[in-house]
């Protein structure tokens, strides 16, 4: 009996209001106390989640509401976690597809909406933010119709529902004209256009597991949704590997949803999305079936990497200092370990032991694990970023990305400019409320090192979003980096007054008093070529005071760079030392003379 089910995802471009809207159906759907403290964005749990003030992982939770149970899984907007997406996609019957009042459709939109339409989904469109300033939710219906059409989704698809919500202020209308003071209308349509699961439960047990945690008193347990069949605490179950080995294992706790909480249950049915607990070698997509009768259900298809970079072993003088795990067998089983739950993810052993290859959908998707590594406690380099690349047909082929970019009128030119030479092609302009929309295609290796160029240029009023578009013949050489490095010629700590005679040479990155070793990079030189300089050097001292040489020294505030930023900023020669403390930038051969030989031996 799965009438009073529904199981849907809410999807929609990053910052387009999931979590805000899940916190507003929470709190009015009674899951809280009157009384009770609730901190915004409830649903973002991580730390890092609360830092970015975005979604990252994938997460579930249940509302009752006038006799209907709605599980909802809230995911994440950033193309980068796409896997998070097109995982749980298998769990639901409908999606909740938000799209901004103002923006419209992005391309993680258009990513999104493509993925639920391949499998069928009927989803349910929500106009967020109509009290936004320069709302036009009439033409973004337009829009979103059109993008409907452009990834040819059928005659039932194309006849989707419309609300319009503000999940801010708490409350959606079926018409703009509407009156309405809260979520219901909302909660209706939930009702009325969402399906019940088709599951039977009187069939043999068939559930499928889409995503793995941990929990240090269970062990490994995974969640997924039960297609078919009843399964009970304590029962006997066989797991159906994607290698097709069967083993047998027993569910030892067996966890449903209330609102935000897990809660154990004796029995789940056809329809339920539920937590296991009992199978210590369990994968993502992955079957666990009845012992008489296993049969494996199919599982929807991750697209693959486009990004790669090195994680090595931390080999600068510093090494050791900060970290707590620094081996290479630390790195490795904490490499090993994502995997399990990870599914965008790739590791590869390479022949140096120090050295792993680490593969991802993009920049922010390897940074997050970076970031999440480091607050653990390793110690680690990682290389500059590169794209992965495809035989096609016989032809080299390269990733590109959809690349939307807001940006006002003034600094339209200019960005356009400096694309060109990155090999982006432009597909279309349009003239919003007070900034110009351009929308180009370009390789992924192209925009490695644009967003902070982007941003100075547009002096941070541009906004840009960008999704995988698909693999082309590759496009040719983009130039790199065209600033040098400031490089520290000895060990020691940065004096004020060797600083304020570098300012003039370039752009710095630390201050004074920061502890520094040869081959480290302290700044960016202001012309083409590497500079090595002396950091460390005080001032002679002398019983001799003039007026002209004895004036304050004042140095510019050094540009800290966070780890995006100097993962787009290193040169293939570079390495990103990272610790729990600290980001610093260093050259692969600390020794002048020892760079200076792979110079002549690379020409």
């Amino acid at each position: 009996m799965t009438s009073f089910l529904r199981n849907i995802a809410i999807i929609a471009h990053v910052d387009h209001g999931k979590t805000t809207l899940v916190d507003a159906m929470l709190k009015q759907s009674g899951v809280f106390r009157e009384n009770q403290v609730i901190t915004e964005r409830v649903m973002d749990s991580n730390d890092l989640e609360k830092e970015r003030g975005i979604t990252i992982l994938s997460k579930n939770l249940s509302i009752q509401h006038g006799g209907l149970k709605i599980n909802i899984v809230d995911t994440p907007g950033h193309a980068d976690f796409g896997g998070e997406v097109e995982r749980v996609l298998k769990m639901v019957d409908s999606v909740l597809l938000l799209v901004d009042a103002f923006d419209g459709p992005m391309p993680q939109t258009r990513f999104v909406l493509k993925k639920s339409l391949d499998l069928g989904i009927r989803p349910i469109v929500v106009i967020n933010k109509i009290d936004r300033p320069g709302a036009r939710p009439e033409k973004v219906v337009d829009m979103v119709f059109d993008l409907f059409c452009e990834l040819n989704a059928d005659e039932e698809q194309l006849d989707f529902p419309i609300v319009y919500t503000s999940a801010k202020q708490g409350f959606a209308k079926r018409e703009l004209a509407d009156e309405s003071n809260n979520l219901e209308p909302l909660f209706e349509m939930i009702r009325e256009r969402v399906a019940p699961p088709v599951a039977d439960a009187d069939a043999p047990f068939q559930m499928l597991v889409t995503s793995i945690d941990y929990n240090d008193y269970l062990g490994r347990v995974a969640t997924g949704k039960i297609f078919n069949g009843r399964v009970h605490t304590g029962e006997t179950v066989a797991l159906i590997m994607k290698s097709g080995e069967i083993s047998r294992g027993r569910i030892t706790k067996l966890l449903g949803y209330e609102g935000l909480k897990q809660i154990e249950l004796t029995e789940a049915s056809a329809g339920d999305i539920v937590t296991v607990a009992g199978f210590e070698n369990i994968g993502i997509g992955e079957t666990l079936a009845c012992v008489e009768k296993p049969k494996s259900l199919p599982y929807v298809s991750i697209d693959e990497p486009t990004l790669a970079m090195n994680f090595i072993v931390n080999s600068s003088p510093f090494a050791g200092r900060e970290g707590k795990y620094v081996t290479s067998r630390n790195i490795r089983d904490r490499l090993f370990k994502e995997l399990r739950t990870n599914v965008s993810l790739r590791v590869e052993e390479t022949a140096n032991t120090d050295t792993f290859r680490v593969s991802g959908r993009g920049e922010l998707h390897l940074s997050i694990l970076i970031e999440n590594m480091r607050r653990e406690g390793f110690e680690l380099a990682v290389s500059k970023p590169e794209v992965i690349c495809r035989e096609i047909a016989g032809e080299q082929c390269e990733p590109m990305e959809y690349l939307v970019i807001d940006v006002p009128e003034e600094f339209q030119g200019t960005v356009i400019e400096k694309l060109g030479p990155r090999k982006a092609e432009m597909v279309a302009m349009n003239a919003l409320e007070g900034v110009n929309r351009l929308e180009f295609i370009i390789p992924a290796r192209g925009l490695i090192g644009f967003r902070s160029e982007f941003l100075t240029d547009t002096r941070g009023t541009g906004v840009m979003n960008h999704t995988f578009h698909g693999y082309a013949p590759w496009k040719g050489a983009i130039p790199g980096r065209k600033n040098g490095v400031l490089i520290a010629i000895e060990d020691g700590e940065t004096v004020a007054y060797s600083l304020f005679n570098l300012q003039d040479r370039g752009l710095l990155f630390l201050g004074a008093g920061v502890h520094v070793y040869e081959g480290m990079i302290i700044g960016q030189h202001a012309k083409e070529n590497d500079l090595v300089v002396n950091a460390c050097r005080g001032k002679k001292l002398t019983n001799v005071r003039a007026s002209g040489s004895d004036e304050a020294i004042r140095l510019t505030t050094p540009r800290d760079l966070t780890l995006e930023q100097a993962l787009e900023f290193i040169d293939q020669d570079e390495l990103v030392e990272v610790t729990p403390k600290s980001i610093r930038l260093r050259k692969r051969l600390l020794d002048e003379n020892e760079r200076k030989k792979a110079v002549k031996k690379a020409k």
